[in-house]
């Protein structure tokens, strides 16, 4: 099978894309990238299309992105299959352009309806025009992949039958990284990286870092976005977090390998309930145990290979951090079991079965 990744993505903020390119390799696809990253995050592209004025900037962008896409287009061998990128809510149309009578499989991660609505641009136009965009991709696709069971079935019922379930798993980079056991002492280390959107949840984790002040926890937290200055507020009793704006994606598997904790998501809106997120799987792929929010998609992926407490829960997120900090034989079974995990279920080759079993059974 030829299959070719197609689109404006970005690796280095959307891992999702390069994860499914090394399952789809190693299940023994040749695979090219027809790429042309917009330059844009998630955040930057739903802002633009919630607000006409800033459109013209998105529009303009995305010409001259789709201009270098087609012209790399016509030079690549014709594939069994085209896979638009996550975010490629335009680029799926492009790509149906381009490719006639060539499967076009659309990475859907998320509706841009739902992400406008996490990030809580939730009135009457900007969300019709985000569901329309969001309709016409879905439209325009052959096969849909989404990442669970519930995201499956939030999509409007006469797209589901074309709809299969990939989990959005970690790059073989994490399990690389991953180190060997567990500090028998010292403090517990833990990393928690994101983009502050309330998904993340991450004013309940400044809430529950404000309150373990004198625990022997130190904690770094990477990234940035609209809830890092409420988050901050929460956690400004405790000297013992260090910020960090971001970090090189190539150098983020060995910097949360060397922590024992990984931070999953902790929100309570509806997009938080349907998800498991990237840092989960990069997390349990890197060695650490996982911390995250009790939903029926995580506990469903991670079963007793995480510690979940309730959404939205500062007491009990400060509970099972203190806890881990006590317990490190229970410290070290989470740690193993998350690796093993995410090593058996979740690495590239494994997720990418159920698409591949879409698109050609005979490749299994």
């Amino acid at each position: 099978m030829r299959a070719l990744l197609f689109g404006t993505y970005d690796t280095s903020m959307h891992p999702r894309v390069a994860t499914l390119a090394e399952g789809l390799r190693e299940a023994g696809a040749e695979v090219a990238e027809c790429n042309a990253p917009l330059g844009l995050d998630t955040a930057a592209r739903v802002d633009m299309l919630a607000r006409p004025w800033r459109a013209v900037g998105l529009i303009t962008r995305l010409a001259s992105r789709w201009t270098a896409l087609a012209r790399a287009a016509r030079r690549q061998p014709r594939p069994d299959v085209v896979v638009v990128g996550y975010l490629g809510h335009f680029d799926v149309h492009l790509a149906r352009l381009l490719f006639r009578r060539i499967p076009i499989v659309l990475d859907h991660l998320v509706g841009a309806s739902s992400t406008g609505r996490d990030r809580r641009l939730d009135g009457g136009p900007r969300q019709a025009v985000l569901r329309l965009i969001d309709a016409a991709a879905l439209r325009a696709a052959d096969v849909i992949v989404v990442d669970t069971e519930e995201h499956l079935t939030a999509l409007p019922e006469r797209h589901r039958p074309r709809a299969v379930v990939v989990p959005v798993g970690a790059p073989a980079a994490w399990q690389a990284a991953a180190r060997q056991g567990t500090r028998p002492d010292g403090p517990l280390r833990v990393v928690f990286y994101g983009l502050y959107t309330p998904l993340q949840g991450t004013p309940v984790i400044g809430a529950a870092l404000g309150k373990i002040t004198k625990a022997p926890v130190e904690i770094t937290m990477i990234g940035n976005g609209q809830d890092l200055a409420e988050t901050r507020s929460a956690a400004a009793g405790n000297a013992a977090v260090s910020w960090t704006d971001w970090v090189p994606a190539a150098d983020l598997p060995t910097l949360v390998a060397a922590h024992d904790v990984c931070l999953g998501i902790f929100g309570t809106g509806p997009k938080a309930l349907r998800v498991v997120p990237n840092k989960v799987f990069q997390g349990a792929a890197a060695g650490c145990a996982i911390v995250t929010s009790d939903t029926p998609p995580q506990r469903r992926a991670l079963g007793d290979a995480a510690l979940l407490v309730p959404p939205g829960d500062a007491e009990a997120l400060a509970a099972a951090l203190l806890r881990l900090a006590d317990d490190r034989a229970e410290l070290a079974r989470l740690r193993a079991a998350a690796r093993r995990l995410a090593a058996g279920q979740y690495a590239p080759r494994q997720i990418v079965a159920p698409l591949l079993a879409r698109l050609d059974p005979t490749a299994l």
